[in-house]
């Protein structure tokens, strides 16, 4: 549970390593919901505090993010990508890069992420601090390119980058320890990166979440945020490629990881 100055966040272990996000807001009594893998820990959540859903937000068409939506859309708006509705379930509102919507009383803002696949979206609530991402930008790595190219991930990640530095950046994947790994892999000397894999491995002995983070934390040592940092490209023998390069190179060898 994480409380910001306008709203509550709770994340909802689901499956065998996906999450779930529940943004609560006490004042209005509303309830949103970003993404649905499955229903039962969701419903478990929402009975344990009392709060019923207002709004489900889903992020992209795999069915690791939307299982839970059929049972539990009962009274909710269900919101998604307009690129995307033929493969989503019925949305009662679709929407598409730039767009704003009300949602818990935040403004939350519309980002088109393609790279994982065509018609992702990610949504950012700036008074709250929060930017739900899913599978676009995840801690410490970035989804499997299974639609877009590595220049339309690599917009996707300059386009999350761009956000403030104290933004939460809520993914959709416990996949963090194996994502320190492969960064460190090609960053060893990092720092930042080592204090951080530390504290991932700390934080899971416990079986405590690696999610959220902060984007400070993943500018920092999130390689695919990194490709176009000098000291990175400099680690990788790659002084002279283009960004997507890199983008694409650190992305290829994260495939074969």
């Amino acid at each position: 549970m994480t409380k910001t100055s306008a709203v509550e966040l709770v994340v909802v272990p689901c499956r065998t390593d996906n999450y779930a996000f529940l943004v609560h807001n006490h004042d209005t009594g509303e309830t949103a919901l970003i993404d649905a893998p499955e229903a039962a820990p969701i419903a478990a959540a929402l009975a344990a505090r009392g709060w019923r859903l207002n709004d489900i937000l889903i992020t992209h068409h795999h069915d690791d993010h939307i299982d839970g939506v059929a049972a539990l859309r009962e009274g909710a708006r269900v919101i998604g990508a307009k690129a995307d509705a033929h493969r989503l379930p019925d949305l009662d509102l679709a929407v598409e890069d730039g767009d704003s919507v009300t949602v818990c009383g935040q403004a939350t803002h519309v980002l088109g992420v393609s790279g994982h696949t065509v018609g992702h979206i990610a949504y950012h609530m700036p008074d709250a601090a929060l930017v739900f991402t899913a599978d676009s930008l995840m801690a410490l790595g970035c989804g499997r390119l299974f639609e877009g190219t590595p220049a339309q991930m690599w917009d996707s990640m300059q386009k999350l980058r761009a956000l403030p530095d104290d933004t939460l950046v809520c993914s959709g994947h416990e996949y963090t320890e194996t994502n320190a790994r492969f960064a460190a892999s090609l960053d060893p000397d990092n720092p930042d990166l080592i204090s951080r894999i530390k504290r991932i491995e700390t934080a899971r002995a416990a079986g405590t979440p690696t999610v959220p983070s902060t984007l400070t934390e993943e500018k920092r040592t999130n390689p695919f945020l990194r490709a176009d940092v000098p000291e990175f490209k400099a680690v990788l023998g790659m002084e002279d490629a283009s960004a997507v390069d890199v983008f694409a190179y650190t992305r290829a060898q994260k495939d074969k990881f």
